[in-house]
């Protein structure tokens, strides 16, 4: 069975795995305050060019999404997020349960715009009602779709002349920068937004995201914060060296590279044989429709997920790429279409 169900089915980059087996027997302080975690703040505020910012390693995605957030907003202030937002159809009721509320805006293609987040916070009229406060991105989006530095500047904009906070969800960041439909880049997200994420986990990483925070007012006890929602990582170490490996050349970028090229294969190949898609993704998530008949023939061979049933002979499919995707895994699919 070949694997297109997530971008993690894999363990993580070579190179990532022989750097913690290099530095197994070290003895470092905790909690990531370690040298390999401080050089990979530094690489991080370096390529990002804002040496004011704070990095912080987590985990998780849903954990630093859940922690920022809570940190981030009073507790009667809520969240806005596109209805297809990982905050809000896929961690669970995380954000609710600091007692914080997701209200959502209807988007066709999974992204937000300065109209969509301005009917959300008009029907939020007064102390009755949670008051809009975080204005909730992700790049690439849950439908692969990707930011242009121009549809960012407008968000930006639109939020500090209503002193909102802009925060971006980036665990696929390093695929939406290299999928070759935005001209938006890393230094251009840390001059934008408040606070983002670059996902680690999801880019060759065993497990890690960084969390940058841009704003200086929300960076005040942040680690409080991180102890006090389970996220502070003992052998914060771990985490330190991988984004340290990933940071240290453009291994982060050439991961994501292979993931997208492996995806348009995919998407270029099922064009060819007349497929169409639910989303026009250049990242590495495709969502080709096909008949119930061939998900069931394709099932026993390949692993994806089943999205929503189109009508009652064709169903959305989910086809995922990752860094170590390969060429013959892909023309193996492609072939038994």
């Amino acid at each position: 069975m070949y694997s297109f169900k997530n971008d993690y089915s894999e363990g993580a980059h070579p190179r990532i795995i022989e750097a913690i087996t290099r530095t197994n027997m070290e003895q470092t302080v905790g909690y990531g305050l370690d040298e390999y975690s401080e050089q990979a703040r530094e690489q991080i505020k370096a390529v990002i060019k804002s040496q004011a910012a704070e990095v912080h390693f987590l985990v998780g995605g849903t954990q630093t999404n859940q922690t920022a957030i809570a940190a981030f907003l009073r507790p009667y202030q809520a969240a806005v997020s596109a209805d297809t937002g990982h905050i809000n159809v896929h961690e669970t009721g995380a954000i609710e349960a600091t007692g914080h509320k997701v209200v959502t805006a209807k988007s066709e293609d999974g992204k937000l715009t300065p109209a969509l987040i301005d009917k959300a916070v008009k029907e939020h009229t007064d102390e009755h009602m949670v008051q809009p406060k975080l204005v909730y991105i992700s790049n690439s989006t849950e439908l692969g779709t990707v930011y242009t530095k121009a549809e960012v500047e407008a968000l930006s904009s639109y939020c500090k002349e209503n002193e909102l906070y802009l925060y971006m969800d980036g665990a696929r960041m390093g695929a939406a920068l290299a999928s070759g439909k935005t001209d938006l880049t890393l230094p251009d997200i840390a001059a934008l937004t408040d606070a983002f994420y670059i996902g680690g986990t999801k880019n060759g990483a065993l497990f890690g995201e960084a969390l940058v925070i841009v704003n200086k007012e929300l960076q005040k006890d942040f680690r409080f914060m991180i102890k006090r929602q389970g996220g502070m990582l003992a052998k914060g170490r771990l985490l330190g060296i991988q984004f340290f490996e990933l940071f240290r050349d453009n291994l982060y970028f050439e991961l994501a590279a292979h993931a997208d090229k492996m995806s348009m294969k995919l998407k270029e190949g099922l064009q060819k044989k007349g497929y169409q898609f639910a989303s026009d993704s250049y990242t590495n998530l495709q969502f080709p429709i096909m008949t119930n008949t061939e998900i069931e023939r394709l099932s026993k061979d390949f692993l994806f997920e089943h999205m929503e049933r189109v009508d009652e002979e064709r169903t959305v499919i989910r086809l995922v790429t990752s860094f170590a995707t390969t060429e013959k895994g892909v023309e193996e699919f492609l072939e038994k279409l």
